[in-house]
């Protein structure tokens, strides 16, 4: 995968469902705008998941390559482990706060949504990349 730009933001999400797709006791991700990427060979397999969400995957190994959903059109969130960058791509919400782990702890002072931070997210390209 190659992005031509930044991500549009950075998340954290501690949903069930990205639980179970990521495999990790919380999920980080990167939002592009679906022009500002390129997949080699391709995006994978999609793969059936939760109502208005698409997940793909490697068809090699299996591994997680991008969300799409369907509230947050034109964005394609990627999973932070794949991403070179992914030192620098500081996360800067929480979402499903109310169903993190309670023995998982990240201290950090980044905005905490209880549920889905999706009016956060489906801000502007121009106004996400300003808080970047």
């Amino acid at each position: 995968m190659r992005a031509s730009r930044s991500p549009q933001t950075v998340a954290y999400c501690h949903c069930v469902d990205c639980r179970r797709v990521t495999g990790a006791p919380v999920a980080a991700m990167a939002a592009f705008e679906e022009k500002d990427l390129t997949f080699t060979p391709d995006e994978g397999a999609v793969a059936p998941s939760n109502p208005g969400v698409k997940r793909s995957f490697c068809r090699s190994c299996g591994s997680p390559l991008s969300s799409r959903f369907d509230y947050l059109p034109g964005q394609v969130y990627v999973p932070l482990g794949l991403l070179d960058q992914a030192d620098e791509l500081v996360p800067e919400v929480h979402s499903y706060e109310s169903q993190r782990l309670r023995w998982l702890h990240i201290d950090d002072s980044v905005e905490r949504f209880a549920t889905s931070s999706r009016a956060r997210l489906a801000g502007s390209p121009e106004t996400m990349r300003d808080r970047t």
